[in-house]
């Protein structure tokens, strides 16, 4: 074998150390719609869609889903996404769903060959043997399916199966209990006739099927939290369909006090809403709260009305520049502006609720942007983006140095760097401005200082720091003033005329 050179790694040995790749952080661009139709089941409880479309496709054009997604996807900019989540308002029934087919297993003649097709099947607790299927006269896939819901229905009474085009699969739900006692067990082959069981994709979770056992009611606040618990990450901003007041207290509460961040949306068309002596709408009784993370708008005419809301204000682009906005004055399309008095106005703003509104001018807006505490949502909104990005940015810095970040000042300056980088773009969006610091000083800070940069970070020296602290490895106790840019709603204008 002919002599072969040295490897020049045995002089000069080059290795690269990948970082990893940084975490993500929160979404806070995305609603998620929770609603009790069992098009999505108890397993999977939670879609995300891109388009109208993608909605209709699975829910078609009249059901609550639908109707509240297209308020979300007329607003204008357009968000990206929304995600539809399962509430099990009332007891869920237990459901098979196939594992995808693909195209060749798809080709009507794989079926229509099948003359005495035949699977096992336990239903509840009871192991049902179906027969007899005969697919040469189908000429789709809705026609097997239907052959297969006529032997399941003889067997167990509402049992249904049917040809999910969108997904490629077949779904099988029980009909003769809800709640913990409806099952379907995956499909098993049978004693007699032609197996279909692996035809249909049911027979293991391997292949993708999956069984959802139905559940007993839940509470909308239990559904919430395993939401938040599951999901919690990947949305923000939350509505109930079909919830009663108290639902809307109880997951106002929860949403009050998640450690993922999160606002609540309600919509109302209770007339009391608009009475300045009203005390027991839902308005009302949230406004008492005095919650930060909930909003309501009330629509006398469109019970998902706070979904345009939440489109609005859920895409802005912290990431722009001037891209910051206030929710009054802007638009709602698909929205009919109400036609109040200024009573009625009035009643509705001591409620510390919304409504998109007509004025003289034949101009409607939205009025006033308000959370159920009398705060602006924008400022809600907006500080949990700012929270969430230093959050996120401190934690990237930690898990993405290819050394420690020293407990030394030069360490502690390193995150001060970072957290600078967050509150420079809030500036640059808008979020922040420069102003004077009205609040207590700390640090070099003094009350009634002008903030010239619309923010200050205070890192204490770490020589100053509790020994136990530092030797359980903790940072200094950071502090960070940031001045709102705040937003103008109304404008006074006195003219002095001079003859």
């Amino acid at each position: 074998m002919p002599q072969t050179a040295l490897p020049i790694s045995r002089l000069v040995n080059v290795s690269i150390n990948l970082s990893p790749a940084p975490a993500q952080m929160q979404n806070i661009s995305t609603l998620l719609i929770m609603g009790d139709n069992a098009v999505i089941d108890v397993v999977e409880r939670l879609r995300t869609y891109a388009s109208i479309d993608a909605v209709a496709a699975d829910f078609g054009t009249s059901a609550p889903e639908y109707l509240a997604a297209l308020l979300w996807f007329e607003q204008s900019p357009q968000p990206v996404s929304l995600q539809i989540g399962r509430w099990a308002q009332a007891a869920s029934i237990g459901k098979l769903v196939c594992a995808p087919l693909t195209a060749t297993q798809q080709l009507l003649a794989t079926w229509t060959a099948v003359v005495a097709g035949a699977f096992d099947v336990t239903i509840g607790a009871a192991v049902t043997a179906i027969t007899g299927l005969d697919f040469s006269a189908q000429t789709n896939l809705n026609g097997v399916a239907g052959v297969i819901q006529t032997a399941l229905a003889a067997a167990v009474a509402g049992t249904t199966c049917v040809w999910n085009a969108t997904y490629s699969r077949f779904e099988i739900s029980d009909g003769g209990a809800t709640g913990a006692l409806s099952k379907i067990s995956f499909l098993s082959a049978p004693a007699l006739g032609t197996d279909i069981s692996g035809m249909l994709g049911g027979l293991v979770s391997s292949s993708g099927a999956y069984v959802a056992d139905g559940i007993a009611a839940e509470t909308a606040a239990d559904a919430v939290a395993l939401m938040d618990n599951k999901f919690g990450q990947g949305w923000y901003a939350l509505t109930l369909l079909g919830a009663a007041d108290a639902d809307h207290l109880a997951v106002a509460a929860f949403i009050e006090a998640a450690n993922n961040k999160h606002i609540y949306g309600v919509s109302t068309n209770a007339a009391g809403t608009i009475s300045s002596i009203d005390t027991a709408s839902i308005a009302y009784q949230l406004s008492q709260l005095k919650y930060k993370r909930t909003v309501v708008q009330y629509s006398s005419l469109n019970l998902y009305a706070v979904c345009s809301l939440l489109a609005r204000i859920l895409t802005t682009d912290y990431n722009g520049n001037n891209t910051v906005i206030t929710l009054m004055y802007k638009q709602e399309p698909g929205i009919v502006a109400e036609t109040l008095t200024a009573t009625q106005v009035d009643a509705i703003a001591a409620k510390n609720a919304n409504v998109f509104v007509a004025y003289n001018n034949s101009t409607a807006i939205i009025q006033s942007g308000v959370a159920c505490s009398g705060d602006f949502l924008d400022i809600i909104t907006g500080t949990d983006w700012l929270a969430l990005d230093i959050q996120t940015t401190l934690y990237n810095l930690l898990y993405t140095s290819t050394t420690k970040i020293p407990q030394t000042d030069a360490g502690n300056h390193t995150l001060v760097t970072g957290m600078e980088s967050v509150l420079s773009q809030a500036v640059i969006n808008g979020l922040l401005a420069p102003g004077i610091w009205e609040a207590g000083g700390f640090g070099a800070l003094n009350q009634y200082d002008f903030l010239p940069k619309g923010f200050y970070v205070y890192a204490p020296l770490v020589a100053t720091q509790n020994p136990a602290d530092r030797a359980a490895r903790k940072s200094v106790a950071f502090q960070i003033a940031a001045k709102l840019a705040g937003a103008i709603h109304t404008v006074s204008v006195l003219i002095n005329v001079n003859r």
